[in-house]
C-alpha cells in the first residue's frame, strides 16, 4: 500500500513538474517570440504606463498577438514591468522582450528637422507648424514674444538662428529647438567675430550677420563665398551702394511674385540696397556657418561686380565695362538655353 501511494505521489510530482515546464515554455515562447511588423515603427509609452497597459497597446496595434500567458509573463520576467515614458523605435525581428528592453532603456527615438541656409524666419515658422511630434508652443506667439522666450532683446529674429539639422524627442517644444538654433548661432558668430579681418568695414556682430545673409542669398557655391563677400566689402569701403537683388526681394515682402522689375529696383524700402547706402537694417535670411565666416574674412580681390554665368556660378568684374560684358554673356547663355 505504501509503495502504491509513493508511486502515485511520484506521478503527481512528475506531472506537476511537467506542467510547470510546459507553462514555462508557453510563457517563454510568448516573451521571446518575434513581433508582427514588417518595417520599423514607433511605439509610445505614456506617462504612468505599466506592463499590462503597454502590452494591451501592443496588441491593439497588432504588433503582438493577445495571449493568455501575457499576465503570467510579468511574474516570471519582473524586468518587463520597468518602463520609461517616451517614444521608441522598434524593428522587425525584435521579440516582445526586446521591445520592453527598448522601452525601459529611456533612449527615445530621435526625430530630426533641417532648416536650410538662406531660409527666413517666416519659413521656419511654417516648417515648425507642420512638424510632427513636437509641442507647438509658438503657434499663437508674435515674433517679438518668441525672441523674448529665447532670451533675446529684439523684435525680429531674422538671421539670429543657425540653419542646421536639429534632433529632438517626441513632445519637445518648438521653443526648445529654436533655443538651440539661437545658441548655435551665438557661438558661431562669436567665433567669427573674434577671427574677423581687422580692416573689415563692419561695426558690429549684427552687421556681420546682415552681410552674411546677403552672401548666403547670392551664392550657394562654397568656393565663391569669399569673392562675393569681397565685392560687398569693396563697395562698402568705396561708399558704393550694394545693389543686390535679394535685399530688394526681401523688402518687397508678399508683393514679390517671382520677378523683379525696374520699378522695383527704384522703389525705396528700408531694405532696397539700390536706393539706400550701406547695409539694410536687419539680416534678410538665416546664414550658414560658411557665409558667416566668409563675411568675417572675405577674399582679397579687386572685384566690385558679379553676375550669374548661367552655369551655376558667377563671373566677377573689376569695372562696370567688364561687368556689362559679363551681363551680355549671361543673357546670351540664357537665350541659348
Amino acid at each position: 500500500m505504501i509503495k502504491k501511494i509513493a508511486l502515485i505521489l511520484l506521478f503527481l510530482v512528475v506531472a506537476a513538474l511537467g506542467g510547470a515546464y510546459w507553462v514555462h515554455g508557453q510563457i517563454e515562447g510568448y516573451v521571446n517570440g518575434p513581433i508582427k511588423i514588417d518595417a520599423s515603427q514607433l511605439v509610445t509609452v505614456p506617462d504612468g504606463a505599466n506592463y499590462h497597459s503597454f502590452t494591451r497597446n501592443l496588441v491593439s496595434q497588432d504588433i503582438v498577438d493577445g495571449s493568455q500567458w501575457a499576465r503570467w509573463a510579468a511574474k516570471t520576467h519582473p524586468e518587463l514591468t520597468r518602463l520609461k515614458a517616451g517614444t521608441y523605435q522598434i524593428k522587425p525581428g525584435m521579440t516582445l522582450s526586446d521591445v520592453f528592453l527598448v522601452a525601459r532603456s529611456g533612449k527615445e527615438h530621435q526625430f530630426a528637422i533641417t532648416f536650410v541656409e538662406g531660409s527666413t524666419f517666416k519659413e521656419w515658422r511654417a516648417q515648425l507648424a507642420t512638424t510632427e511630434h513636437i509641442t507647438h508652443d509658438t503657434e499663437d506667439m508674435s515674433e517679438a514674444d518668441i525672441a523674448k522666450s529665447l532670451g533675446l532683446s529684439v523684435n525680429k529674429l531674422e538671421g539670429l538662428l543657425l540653419p542646421e539639422t536639429y534632433h529632438y524627442v517626441s513632445g519637445e517644444s518648438d521653443i526648445a529647438i529654436l533655443k538651440r538654433a539661437s545658441d548655435q548661432l551665438e557661438n558661431t558668430l562669436k567665433q567669427a567675430w573674434e577671427q574677423r579681418e581687422a580692416s573689415l568695414p563692419i561695426k558690429s556682430e549684427y552687421d556681420l550677420l546682415t552681410l552674411a545673409s546677403i552672401i548666403e542669398k547670392e551664392t550657394a557655391v562654397d568656393k565663391e563665398r569669399g569673392k562675393v563677400a569681397s565685392v560687398f566689402v569693396n563697395r562698402l569701403n568705396k561708399g558704393m551702394r550694394l545693389q543686390t537683388d535679394p535685399t530688394v526681394i526681401y523688402g518687397m515682402g508678399d508683393k514679390y511674385d517671382g520677378n523683379i522689375r525696374k520699378k522695383d529696383l527704384r522703389t525705396p524700402t528700408p531694405y532696397n540696397t539700390y536706393t539706400i547706402k550701406g547695409l539694410p537694417p536687419t539680416p534678410i535670411a538665416m546664414s550658414g556657418k560658411a557665409s558667416i565666416f566668409a563675411a568675417a574674412n572675405p577674399s582679397d580681390t579687386p572685384y566690385f561686380y558679379f553676375v550669374a554665368d548661367g552655369l551655376g556660378g558667377h563671373n566677377f568684374s573689376k569695372t562696370l565695362a567688364e561687368h556689362n560684358r559679363a551681363v551680355r554673356q549671361y543673357l546670351k547663355v540664357l537665350r541659348a538655353q
